[in-house]
């Protein structure tokens, strides 16, 4: 027997009785058998890398670095968003007076002011008719010249002031036969302008200033002489204005 052969059989024996310790009870009337363990197979390869670990402990503060050279500028940046306005700040001394422009062209008329809307009274009036008016009764002038305020009505004969001041009323009458021409006012006679005929046709005038209240009404009339006619060529007129108002 070659040396071989007497180191293979100590190592066989222990086999031998491995396998049988590693047999279960009873395992010997059993029919299986296990095979002699292989020998260690190689490394695997390496696996994945694992997560990432919890952030450790903040470290102790390095060195201060030496401070370099200044990089060159970089470029503008785009502008920011504006701020809230400022305070006011103080005011400024005046400055000097700048030269006088060029004066613009005229402008379109205004509307007329209430002054002269409101302070305004005018009429005058002719009696057309060839009838003369009754012996004392009022004479009434049934055609209109001007009236812009309807101050005076033709239909009562009457003036009625609505703007207190001062008038100016005038007549001037045609006549056929005797005329005597009365102004009133308020029932008060104030004036009296007769003329006895003496021609086929004659004129007769008065006029007289007078102050009046709102609401006061002044008219004519004639007495017994009642001569007064309005015809072509020979009107009867009855004028008033406001002069001055209150």
């Amino acid at each position: 027997m070659d040396r071989g052969a007497s180191i293979l059989r100590p190592r066989l024996g222990l086999n031998l009785l491995l396998l049988l310790l590693a047999l279960p009870l009873g395992g010997l009337a059993a029919t299986e058998c296990y095979g002699i363990p292989g020998m260690p197979g190689m490394p695997g390869a390496p696996g994945k890398d694992g997560h990432d670990g919890l952030q450790g402990p903040k470290g102790e503060p390095g060195i201060p670095a030496i401070p370099g050279t200044r990089g060159p500028k970089g470029q503008k940046g785009e502008p920011g968003t504006p701020g809230f306005p400022g305070k006011n700040g103080p005011m400024g001394a005046s400055g000097q007076p700048g030269t006088p422009g060029i004066m613009g062209p005229n402008g379109e008329p205004g509307e007329e002011g209430r002054y002269k809307q409101k302070h305004q009274s005018v009429f005058t009036v002719t009696r057309q008719t060839a009838e003369p008016p009754a012996s004392n009764s009022l004479v009434k002038f049934n055609t209109v010249i001007t009236n812009p305020q309807g101050d005076y009505n033709t239909s009562t004969g009457k003036f009625t002031c609505k703007v207190p001041g001062l008038y100016y009323f005038v007549h001037h009458t045609s006549q056929t036969a005797n005329l005597c021409v009365q102004l009133y006012r308020d029932d008060v006679q104030m004036t009296s302008f007769c003329d006895h005929m003496s021609n086929s046709k004659q004129v007769s005038s008065g006029g007289v200033l007078l102050r009046l209240q709102e609401g006061a009404q002044v008219w004519l009339r004639v007495n017994d002489y009642n001569g007064m006619v309005g015809t072509a060529g020979s009107d009867s007129v009855f004028s008033g204005f406001l002069l001055f108002p209150d």
